[in-house]
């Protein structure tokens, strides 16, 4: 094995450009790191060595104990909306950035560790965290990235050899996440609330700068990049209702800039279609529920447009009306990006004017009917071609869905393309594989409590081809056994 320390080119454009927006800040010594999980393609993807990253000084690295050369260690500042009320400061409490490197593809991303001690932001935790919560992070995220969504992924998950006491004793652990940044609403929200408008737009135009560089120097850049944003976000949701994703906790500090999916704490799939689904201990509302994420992506994202008021228009008024009048927008940007998803799940091709109603029409005949969402998609090209039976044996009553499919049917027909071919589509984005609730909980109850990681091992190998069945991985296709109960997640990480 490799002895030399892992090296990274580091490029540290947040803590050279943005003095006064973070705490330089370092990681807690820990007495055992040890890597359990290693993302080596993605090592290899940000040009770092796996197997040097896979050593004893690797671990130190990734654990937060020892700053590798080059890295500029610190906490970022942000603010965030909790369930619709307002905390001022929230910042990185049990994580830091410890630095930027240029991927192979030229593209710059972040490596951030959770769970590396206490900061000036941590508000009386302990600033740790728990094996259990970050190998959910990790698998969660190599599902979505498998699955074609815009994500944080981990690079790796590195037990500490502490104990940390989470409804009992666990072991603790770090997540070492890769993000293109972490800019979230709530780092805007952060020097808005402040007053400190010069800082807004110093930070707009860093974001801009980094997500949007062929918007700098535009006089009208501010509404571009929220209009950037919003499109973005808009996109991402969609993409997250078609596979079942529920976020649990799309508080304004877990929204990006970026439209990358970031903090994978109380999420779930949906087994059986509901637009009501909750799983997050805490939502008692349901204000995240499933099916109403787009309405939250929405409300985040006037929050964000707030923090850029004074840099739409010098006239209080006309910068209210412009935000606004963008803002208004995202229900029909969703909506396009929605449907346009929702036709590759049906295999339609052709955009008409009644699709709307067509499609929604076929979620109206699966609600309440303890439809698996997954296997609904996956047996539908079965029933294009008259065998039926194995998608209307999913529902407890399929006269509604037998009235919708020879609709569908004859719109298949109208657009006149190959079976063959329209088949092969539907099965290029409907998965056959996502992570299934009661799988997932056996793979980290091992991995905590056994120290067995065979489980996840094998789930991550089957999540990373979700599109392609194979034999002997049955077992990975269904839903939970009905003794599993009503599913709960917990913030955990």
């Amino acid at each position: 094995m490799t002895h030399h320390p892992p090296r990274f080119t580091f490029d540290n454009s947040y803590a050279r450009e943005l003095d006064g927006f973070y705490v330089p800040w370092e990681g807690d010594k820990v007495p055992e790191p040890r890597i359990v999980l290693l993302n080596s393609d993605l090592a290899r993807e940000l040009q770092l060595d796996p197997e040097a990253l896979d050593t004893d000084q690797g671990a130190a690295v990734l654990s937060g104990a020892v700053a590798p050369e080059g890295a500029d260690t610190l906490a970022q500042a942000y603010a965030g909306h909790q369930f619709g009320g307002f905390s001022p400061q929230l910042g990185d409490g049990r994580a830091i950035l410890l630095g930027e490197v240029i991927d192979r593809e030229g593209k710059r991303r972040d490596i951030h560790l959770k769970g590396s001690g206490r900061t000036p932001f941590s508000r009386g935790g302990d600033g740790k965290a728990v094996l259990g919560p970050v190998l959910r992070e990790f698998l969660i995220g190599e599902a979505m990235h498998h699955l074609g969504i815009p994500t944080t992924r981990a690079l790796s998950a590195t037990t500490t050899g502490e104990t940390i006491y989470r409804e009992g004793p666990k072991p603790g652990a770090v997540l070492a996440r890769v993000a293109a940044s972490h800019l979230r609403v709530g780092t805007f929200q952060y020097f808005a609330a402040r007053g400190e408008q010069a800082r807004v737009k110093q930070l707009a135009d860093y974001a801009i700068a980094r997500h949007d560089p062929d918007l700098a120097g535009r006089d009208d850049r501010y509404l571009h990049f929220l209009r950037a944003v919003l499109r973005r976000q808009a996109h991402l949701v969609a993409q997250w209702l078609h596979v079942g994703f529920v976020h649990g906790v799309m508080n304004t500090d877990n929204m990006t800039i970026s439209g990358e999916t970031i903090d994978y704490g109380p999420c779930a799939f949906i087994d059986a279609y509901d637009p009501r689904a909750v799983f997050s201990s805490i939502d008692h509302g349901g204000r995240y529920a499933y099916g109403n994420q787009p309405n939250i992506a929405q409300w985040n994202l006037a929050r964000l447009a707030e923090t850029l008021l004074p840099l739409l228009h010098a006239d209080p008024d006309e910068a209210v009306r412009i935000a606004t009048e963008e803002i208004q927008t995202f229900p029909e940007i969703y909506a396009e990006a929605w449907l346009a998803g929702a036709r590759a799940k049906l295999g339609l091709c052709r955009v008409e004017q009644q699709d709307s109603g067509f499609i929604n029409a076929l979620y109206a005949a699966m609600e309440g009917q303890n439809v698996d969402f997954t296997r609904f998609f996956r047996r539908l090209p079965q029933a294009a071609e008259g065998d039926e039976a194995p998608l209307t044996d999913l529902f407890d009553d399929a006269a509604a869905i037998r009235a919708w499919l020879p609709h569908w049917r004859d719109r298949l027909a109208s657009e006149g393309r190959d079976p063959d071919a329209i088949k092969a589509e539907m099965n290029a984005v409907n998965p056959v594989y996502i992570p299934r609730n009661h799988l997932v909980e056996a793979a980290l109850k091992a991995a905590e409590s056994d120290a067995d990681m065979g489980p996840i091992t094998r789930l991550l190998e089957v999540l990373r081809a979700p599109f392609t069945p194979r034999a002997g991985l049955e077992a990975y296709e269904g839903p939970a056994p009905g003794d599993f109960g009503p599913y709960r997640t917990f913030c955990g990480t």
